[in-house]
């Protein structure tokens, strides 16, 4: 499975979709207005002094972080106290996640009871017993056949088709399909983004060249939100209204898929336009930043809860 069959599944799903509706007019008036995109990518910033490990412990943070990096929404929504005061979401986890790789070096004793007690904050995280499990399943492989060292492993493999196939065919935890009008659908946001951030961070920390050339879009509920936002995307009524009013949507349904395939499409239409010039990490991040732009109006993200993102 590699990322061509990820762009012709997601096309299928556009070019039958009955709940949504590209606008091509919009897309190419986007990608005609974006001159150039300079965003680094995000641990660039070295959030919580992550730069500060030496590259084969971030390597290990990231695989386990990056396998639960999932479905943060609820009301309230989950928050904890950090360094830097309240947090939601991803960072939230992120600084759960590193003060236990700094305090323990291994998930070889994590229980239950440990496991939330890192995560303890205003509410219980959504998902965390399907949380617990990821973490266990990912230690298990990284024993059993890399010998407790995953950095040793991927070391050699410094471009995104390698390392994104070496992901999949080991952690099963990754896999992120669907099933429409009896095809397969393919995604792996999380597999692709672990791709990306290991070998950013490896370009960063070792100073090899790699090679993120290849991935595609990362579809999950901030990138659909943010395109619906830019009018890159339309929804018909009927999904309009389960979306804007938060009527939680069921995984694997069409709406959910029509709705994720969006992302895919989109980001490798505005690619192909800009004659790959810039790679698909980026065009994710530099939309979901312009899609918080004040003046666009806010419509909710769809709720779908998942471990895929």
């Amino acid at each position: 499975m590699m990322f061509n069959e990820i762009i012709e599944s997601n096309k299928y799903v556009i070019e039958n979709a009955k709940y949504i509706q590209i606008n091509k007019d919009e897309i190419k008036k986007f990608a005609n207005e974006i001159q150039e995109i300079n965003i680094k990518n995000w641990l660039y910033n070295s959030p919580y002094n992550l730069f500060n490990e030496n590259v084969e412990t971030i390597i290990t943070f990231l695989l386990y972080f990056e396998a639960i990096d999932f479905s943060f929404w609820g009301s309230p929504k989950w928050q904890i106290e950090t360094s830097n005061g309240k947090e939601d979401g991803s960072m939230a986890l992120m600084y759960a996640m590193l003060r236990y790789i700094r305090e323990n070096k291994s998930f070889d004793n994590l229980t239950k009871e440990n496991f939330k007690e890192y995560l303890k904050g205003n509410v219980e995280i959504p998902l965390f017993e399907e949380r617990f499990k990821i973490i266990k399943n990912v230690n298990k492989v990284v024993n059993e056949r890399f010998g407790g060292d995953f950095y040793n492993a991927i070391y050699k493999l410094t471009n995104d088709e390698e390392l994104f196939k070496f992901i999949i065919d080991n952690f099963e935890d990754f896999k992120d399909i669907r099933t429409y009008e009896g095809k397969t659908i393919y995604f792996y946001k999380l597999a692709q983004l672990l791709t990306s951030d290991i070998l950013h961070i490896r370009e960063k920390k070792e100073n090899i060249k790699v090679d993120c050339s290849h991935l595609v879009g990362c579809s999950d509920y901030k990138i659909p939100q943010g395109l619906r936002a830019l009018n890159l995307v339309k929804y018909n009524k009927e999904l309009a209204d389960i979306v804007d009013n938060k009527v939680e949507i069921q995984e694997n349904s069409a709406y959910e898929v029509e709705i994720r395939a969006t992302v895919i499409y989109v980001i490798d239409e505005i690619k192909r336009l800009l004659n790959n010039k810039v790679n698909s990490i980026e065009l994710n991040d530099y939309i979901w930043l312009m899609s918080k732009n004040k003046e666009l109006p806010k419509r909710p993200y769809h709720l779908t809860r998942t471990t895929n993102y």
